[in-house]
């Protein structure tokens, strides 16, 4: 996807994926590769315009060949520097499905990026991020504080909430942050610790968020508590059953979430 200016919103994109079952799925990195081996009739001269090694684009052909009743390729091997392929002429007509379906599919979520930009539109570039992470929380970038090594980042989640990671200097030219930029911070559950509301502490842990507790799930070792920071933004923390006990969480109880800046990864589209 290309960058767009500064301050102007990224479209959001459908992705299309082809499956059959429980086999490998096909989408678009493979068709580029049935085009590639169409054009020029030779797995390993198409795994080179793909930017795939010979081993790996076998293993895609042999992968969509599972998938589809009749070959979509055949070939004949001839090692990393020979042999022919040609795609079959169900190939075709997969690459040309796929092609057409793929274009509906960009008018559709041209449509809804549009439908989305006055309401909720903010979130959309993020809809398809799949993570581990408890905690997810968009914001944008409001301040970096450059080191030898690493970088204090600030990202504003809300008005009221900000959240330090530190970084290193790689990664801040690498993920392209600066201050307007929007990320997402990843913050794992465990990694947030939670202590009595309103209480003067003294920590080295750089974020302390203020929150209520809007969940307290228990289980038999760890209880799950889930904070409201802000409206329509929370923070879920995993303590052990014996720390919830002693801090007498219940729902609506006032507490304080302790997140270390180095536990905090960020992330960007």
């Amino acid at each position: 996807m290309a960058d767009t200016p500064e301050g102007e919103a990224t479209p959001l994109r459908a992705v299309l994926q082809l499956a059959k079952g429980d086999a490998s799925r096909v989408g678009e990195a493979r068709v580029r590769l049935l085009e590639a081996i169409a054009q020029l009739g030779s797995i390993s001269a198409a795994a080179r315009a793909v930017g795939l090694s010979y081993k790996g684009a076998w293993d895609a052909v042999q992968a969509l060949n599972n998938l589809s009743e009749r070959p979509l390729v055949q070939a004949q091997p001839g090692g990393s520097a020979g042999g022919t392929a040609s795609v079959t002429p169900t190939g075709v007509v997969l690459i040309s499905a796929f092609r057409r379906i793929e274009s509906e599919l960009a008018q559709i979520a041209d449509r809804l990026g549009q439908d989305l930009a006055g309401g909720a539109g903010p979130l959309a570039w993020s809809l398809g991020m799949r993570t581990s992470a408890r905690n997810a929380l968009r914001g944008v970038v409001a301040k970096i504080t450059p080191g030898a090594v690493n970088c204090e980042v600030q990202l504003e989640v809300s008005p009221k909430v900000r959240i330090v990671a530190i970084v290193t200097r790689e990664s801040v030219e690498d993920l392209g942050l600066r201050p307007g930029v929007p990320a997402l911070a990843l913050i794992k559950s465990s990694f947030v610790i939670l202590a009595e509301g309103g209480a003067v502490l003294r920590t080295s842990a750089r974020n302390c968020i203020a929150g209520r507790v809007v969940r307290h799930e228990r289980g038999a070792v760890n209880d799950e508590v889930v904070l409201q920071i802000e409206d329509g933004k929370t923070l879920t923390a995993t303590i052990t059953r014996e720390s919830a006990d002693v801090l007498g969480i219940a729902e609506g109880v006032e507490l304080q979430a302790l997140i270390k800046a180095s536990h905090v990864i960020l992330a960007v589209e």
